[in-house]
């Protein structure tokens, strides 16, 4: 086991060029990671990713890694060309989100909890 601050060698925010929010869709590059020189957790989420594209928050939950860590590897990845990083979709305007009907009976239940 190593310690998450070894992974990213004490960083704890990724660079500021990647905005990655917990919803930002992840997807791999065509490139070979050996020649960009990847470590091992970048290596392990790369191949996540090239499963399909999927959501920073997923990618921390299957690699079994904290958020910030997974947030600092990713934005390695990216700087490296290997992922891009998409904001994550907005609902549309008048879309479910928005009905406050919808968001009163969402926390009125999270309460019952």
């Amino acid at each position: 086991m190593v310690r998450p601050y070894t992974v990213t060698r004490g960083r704890t925010r990724p660079s500021d060029r990647h905005a990655i929010d917990l919803m930002s869709r992840v997807t791999a590059r065509e490139t070979d990671a050996a020649e960009a020189g990847v470590d091992h957790a970048g290596a392990a989420l790369l191949e996540l990713v090239r499963r399909g594209p999927r959501p920073v928050a997923e990618l921390a939950a299957d690699a079994d890694l904290p958020l910030t860590v997974v947030r600092v590897v990713l934005g390695d990845l990216a700087e490296a060309g290997l992922v891009r990083i998409d904001p994550p979709r907005r609902a549309p305007a008048g879309g479910p989100a928005a009905d406050p009907g919808l968001l009163r009976e969402i926390v009125d239940r999270l309460r019952d909890l």
